[in-house]
């Protein structure tokens, strides 16, 4: 699936991956390939992108929301880090 991870400033990052970990507001959930359309909010905590089954990349983001639609998931925030 695709993944775009957007600030108000800048483009974090952008690319296929296998899934996605998110930090809801009503706790953690992962996003995979072919994953029903979806829009939540997001808190403040950590982002797990799984760019393959053996590959990860970490981000501390604040608070925003995520909208999954046709295999394509776009997390909008106002600030992440890569850890």
């Amino acid at each position: 699936m695709t993944l775009e991870i957007l600030t108000p400033e800048k483009k974090i990052f952008s690319g296929e991956v296998y899934g996605v970990q998110l930090p809801g507001i009503d706790g953690s959930f992962e996003v995979l390939e072919k994953h029903a359309p979806l829009v939540s909010a997001l808190k403040a905590g950590k982002l797990k992108i799984l760019k393959d089954r053996n590959e990860t990349a970490h981000y501390t983001i604040q608070g925003g929301f995520v909208e999954v639609l046709n295999n394509k998931t776009t997390v909008l925030v106002e600030g992440a880090n890569e850890v």
